[in-house]
């Protein structure tokens, strides 16, 4: 039976999803879902709607996020010797990549272009002055209406994404947007949920549905800069130039706090952060670190409050592959500290606060066939 949204807020229908894919099985690595866009079962299937779509067929530069699964389309995007265009993970290193396969690639290279890894090793940058124009955008979803309403992971990367294109005159209103999807990820939205940054889909791809949403709602036209953060301009240098553009062209720029006297009294505006994101490098005694994954007494040297104690590691685990799943997480630590023979490593954040959010975001990680046992350093020295 597929879930119908019956929330009251985004994050109890992006809960509703990922509870109900993980309690049927519909997912592939990375498991859990919960906190990014699922990779479900049958996604490669759900991508072959994608090249038999007309917005497809006449695009010539087509975007497409780098989630898992939407692996197959970015292959589809190849293999159509179309311009494939993949966000850079956070935005942090700029905007876009261009993926440039070898020359004479065969389809079992292009695959690899279309992995994670691939994008990585085929591809150059593409700045705020390469003048592109992108004529398809594909994006994943946590949940999609039939309305074209969508829900993404909370941390608002795609719809970042999206308005920092229309800024640097790369997309138009006229530019369509599709999400590929598992079915049950197709849910009733409120449309009261729907924001003014939200970006909306004109098509949804399932595993065995193409719908057309006839959406008319308008999409973002811009950066809603009284939306972004101070911490958030820290972390996105592309931000900063496309904030300095647009001041210098006349357009309000104030971002969040800026000028708080102007909110609502005893409201303050908010930014979601990243669940289990990469920490900002933040020094810290390495000394300090090291006495805390081996468990020093209270003390000097004792556990911080930002070490993360990880148990429970097959005996054959590799630190590449607590690496690789942390990755995939967006929960990399500042460092790492390893001990397989005790089958047990520790993860040393910038402060308490990073470090319980990575707590959330690895509970029910598996290595293999084991479940890691995750917590607070500390708090594993005192037990």
């Amino acid at each position: 039976m597929e879930p119908r949204a019956v929330g009251v807020s985004k994050q109890d229908i992006r809960e509703q999803i990922w509870d109900y894919m993980e309690s049927q099985n519909l997912a592939d690595f990375p498991r859990p879902v919960h906190h990014r866009i699922p990779n479900f079962k049958g996604a490669s299937h759900a991508a072959e709607q994608l090249p038999r779509l007309q917005a497809f067929k006449t695009a010539r530069t087509i975007k497409v996020n780098p989630d898992a699964p939407q692996k197959s389309a970015r292959f589809f995007v190849l293999e159509s010797k179309k311009t494939l265009l993949v966000p850079t993970p956070r935005l942090r290193t700029g905007l876009f990549n261009k993926i440039t396969p070898p020359p004479g690639a065969t389809k079992d290279i292009l695959r690899k272009c279309a992995t994670s890894q691939g994008v990585r090793n085929y591809s150059v940058p593409i700045g705020l002055d390469s003048r592109v124009l992108v004529d398809l955008v594909v994006v994943g979803s946590v949940a999609v209406s039939e309305k074209g309403w969508r829900i993404g992971k909370g941390e608002g990367y795609a719809d970042l994404e999206y308005a920092m294109m229309v800024s640097m005159g790369a997309i138009s209103k006229e530019t369509p947007v599709v999400t590929i999807v598992h079915d049950c990820q197709v849910v009733d939205i409120p449309e009261e949920l729907v924001e003014e940054h939200d970006i909306t889909v004109d098509y949804i791809l399932t595993p065995t549905r193409v719908i057309a949403t006839g959406c008319k709602r308008p999409k973002p036209m811009g950066i809603t800069w009284f939306k972004i953060s101070r911490e958030m301009m820290e972390k996105i240098p592309i931000l900063r130039s496309l904030r300095a553009r647009e001041q210098q062209a006349g357009k309000d720029v104030t971002l969040q706090g800026e000028h708080q006297h102007l909110s609502e009294p005893g409201r303050q505006q908010t930014v979601p952060l990243s669940v289990g994101r990469r920490p900002p490098d933040t020094p810290r005694s390495e000394a300090n670190s090291v006495e805390a994954a081996r468990g020093s007494p209270p003390g000097e040297g004792a556990p911080l409050a930002a070490d993360v104690y990880v148990g429970n590691l097959p005996q054959d685990a590799r630190v590449s592959d607590l690496k690789r799943a942390l990755r995939e997480l967006g929960s990399m630590p500042l460092r790492l500290t390893w001990q397989g023979p005790q089958r047990r490593a520790f993860l040393h954040y910038p402060d308490s606060a990073t470090a319980q959010q990575a707590i959330s975001c690895l509970q029910g990680l598996r290595l293999g066939t084991d479940t890691l046992r995750v917590a607070l350093a500390r708090q594993q020295r005192d037990k």
